[in-house]
């Protein structure tokens, strides 16, 4: 229960408004209600991963230790939760207009994860009843959510529900947590300096949260607030932050093209044929354009015209693994796999450790039905496990591989890891009792087997 109440705490960490953290999963659907759909993509990850690897470093934490996750969720939020784990929405990543921004953001949510403060706040929520924490949480939800939106009385709302808990506590909670903010605030000004980089974009994102938020916080009481008020906050960071010598530093310009060319594979993927074509025109030829109209093609079905735009991005930048990847995969959900097979294999050239790529090739060549390839997919699936462990699409692939195969006992398998992924307890141990006697007593496969039995037990009990 900590666990979870302190992740709605910090879910509030660089907005002005609250989200309740419920619980993930994987789609690229629109989230409904309170569900984190998180989002898989190697460019954006990787791009990511650029933007926050010096930060982490300059707060003494192990880039590789640190993972950061996307959620489908057009608001402009970060934010921390169950240890080094970043979230990031995609609002974020589509409303801001340069990588300085970005940065910004990462370097306050490091600012919470190198000062321990979820540990912390969990030491906090520990010293008041549950009664307490929750009237506080949805409380200081309901008043910053509301005013994000632009409800007029959302502050007063917010408040009614504090005060019907008992407000000694939670005016000292929320003090605690003003006081992580600031803190983190800080923090980020720090990192930023070390690393050589600019606040003004950290700055640029708060005025701008504060500007949307200001309206309905106008009579919200400072003290039943998770997060300092927006005026005071951005003058307090106004003051340091014009002190950096590097206020006026710019982005690179290749650095900018990667997060324009990121906001526009987000577009196409995720936005409407109509909406992208009104921000993309065909008259705009740069690549991002030609990037997010391929893809808006593609997914429609339109394959035939969304090629030659995707091969006209790959002789700009050959060395883009990125573009060859989506080639692959316009050919793959296109009905082409044999086709698919020589970009992907290029996009791995370029790229050989990405977990994503080589499952995305994997299940290119499986699909092919040939022999030969099946038996390379499954070389790519064992691979790709260095990275992505946890990605149920390598043991669901790796049963079809298997089934093609004729190997029936590791399909099964491979179908019990797929259900024990997937939380389906009862289908795995049906799978695992099936074909454990298949296998030699003591093999890996055999181990597998009976831990997924051991495990499922545990579970039904």
């Amino acid at each position: 229960m900590i666990r979870k109440l302190t992740a709605v705490c910090l879910a509030i960490s660089v907005t002005f408004s609250g989200l309740m953290v419920d619980g993930m999963a994987a789609t690229k659907k629109k989230p409904r209600g309170p569900s984190l759909p998180l989002i898989r993509d190697a460019e954006i990850e990787g791009l990511l991963r650029l933007y926050s690897k010096p930060i982490f470093k300059a707060a003494g934490l192990n880039p590789s230790a640190v993972r950061v996750y996307i959620i489908n969720n057009d608001k402009i939020n970060a934010f921390v939760a169950g240890g080094q784990r970043m979230f990031i929405h995609t609002g974020l990543l589509t409303r801001t207009k340069t990588p300085n921004e970005i940065i910004g953001v990462l370097a306050h949510e490091t600012g919470h994860i190198a000062g321990g403060h979820l540990a912390r706040m969990g030491v906090e929520l520990s010293r008041a009843s549950v009664q307490s924490i929750i009237g506080t949480l949805i409380g200081a939800a309901a008043v910053v959510g509301g005013a994000a939106a632009g409800q007029k009385g959302a502050a007063k709302a917010g408040q009614g529900i504090m005060l019907g808990s008992q407000g000694i506590a939670q005016r000292n909670l929320l003090s605690y947590q003003r006081g992580m903010e600031a803190s983190a605030d800080q923090a980020a000004l720090k990192y930023l300096k070390a690393t050589g980089q600019s606040p003004k974009g950290m700055l640029t994102l708060f005025q701008l949260l504060a500007n949307e938020s200001l309206a309905s916080l106008e009579n919200a009481d400072p003290y039943l607030l998770s997060h300092p008020m927006p005026l005071e906050r951005i003058r307090n960071l106004e003051l340091e932050a014009e002190k950096s010598s590097f206020f006026d530093k710019e982005d690179a310009p290749q650095l900018l093209l990667r997060h324009q060319l990121m906001q526009a594979k987000l577009a196409g993927f995720m936005e409407s044929p109509q909406f992208v074509f009104q921000r993309y025109p065909s008259s705009d030829t740069s690549l991002p354009a030609r990037y997010a109209r391929s893809i808006s093609m593609f997914r429609k079905g339109d394959t035939k015209n969304a090629i030659p735009i995707i091969d006209s991005l790959i002789r700009d930048m050959p060395e883009d693994p990125y573009f060859w990847e989506l080639k692959g995969q316009a050919l793959l959900e296109g009905g082409m796999p044999a086709k698919a097979l020589v970009p992907l294999r290029q996009a791995n050239k370029l790229l050989p450790n990405s977990g994503l790529i080589q499952i995305l090739y994997a299940q290119a060549l499986i699909a092919t039905e040939n022999r030969a390839n099946i038996k390379q997919a499954l070389n790519l699936l064992t691979l790709a496990k260095k990275t992505e462990r946890d990605s149920v699409n390598i043991y669901k692939y790796s049963a079809m591989a298997y089934g093609y195969l004729n190997d029936l006992p590791r399909a099964e398998l491979a179908t019990a890891e797929t259900a024990m992924m997937q939380g389906d307890t009862a289908l795995a141990s049906e799978k695992a009792k099936r074909v454990i006697g298949q296998f030699k007593h003591g093999s890996p496969e055999w181990i597998k087997a009976n831990d997924i039995l051991n495990f499922a037990n545990k579970e039904q009990d």
